[in-house]
């Protein structure tokens, strides 16, 4: 018979680097892109190029309106769809992140889940505020939730053209890699394309602590319970002895 303060359960206590490495992941991604952003804005002109490293690695200044490679639907009305999709997405990121750290995830998987929320929430800061902030610079008119997202890292390592036999685009010019993104596209790539790399481990590994946690607690009460069941047992043993 378990007595009413005997059973108390307590949650293992979280590591301090569950909390810190992932919110700095997220705020470094953030800072970085915006920052990127804001020296390109004011200091390129749109459409121009400065090359950084050879001609594979290049500063190329454009703007999005729209979801990945420009694609658009809608028009207005779709971008404040889009945008607000958007927010949305970033708010059950924030809530999947809180939640798995209190599950105790791995901790690469949070940093992983942090640099898709920070890339998110970099390009949702263009989205929302760019349309007001820079409407004396910018080449749309936008307001609130009308911004369009700054694109500016190009790296076209390989430029040549379509063999003249090929049955595809036959001597059109070919380049590869021909998109142009962002610091927050990379971080969104490097952390979706780590968590499928790494899949495995990230959620074996939480299995693992969860069904840790649960023998742990399974345990205790199996001892409370024989430390109560002993209790017990004392106290009969005592009144016979008594009687």
């Amino acid at each position: 018979m378990l007595s009413e303060n005997t059973l108390e359960i307590r949650p293992a206590s979280i590591s301090k680097s569950k909390w810190i490495l992932p919110f700095l992941a997220l705020v470094l991604v953030v800072f970085l892109d915006q920052w990127l952003k804001y020296w390109v804005k004011h200091t390129m002109i749109l459409h121009t190029e400065r090359k950084v490293f050879g001609d594979w690695f290049i500063l190329h200044f454009t703007e999005n309106e729209g979801m990945a490679f420009g694609m658009k639907f809608f028009e207005e009305k779709g971008k404040y769809a889009l945008t607000i999709l958007r927010i949305g997405v970033a708010i059950f990121g924030f809530w999947y992140l809180i939640t798995h750290i209190r599950k105790h995830a791995n901790t690469f998987f949070l940093v992983c889940v942090a640099l898709i929320l920070g890339g998110a929430l970099g390009n949702i800061i263009d989205c929302v505020f760019y349309g007001v902030i820079y409407k004396d610079i910018n080449a749309y008119s936008g307001g609130y939730l009308l911004g369009w997202v700054v694109d500016m890292l190009y790296f076209p390592i390989v430029h040549t053209h379509y063999p003249s036999w090929s049955p595809i685009k036959a001597g059109q010019e070919f380049i590869f890699f021909s998109p142009v993104f962002n610091l927050a596209d990379a971080a969104i790539s490097v952390g979706v394309i780590s968590i499928i790399v790494f899949q495995k481990k990230f959620f074996q590994k939480h299995e693992e602590v969860t069904n840790a946690a649960e023998v742990g607690t399974q345990n205790d009460v199996t001892n409370e319970t024989q430390i109560d069941s002993s209790s017990d047992n004392g106290d009969q043993a005592n009144t016979i002895e008594n009687a």
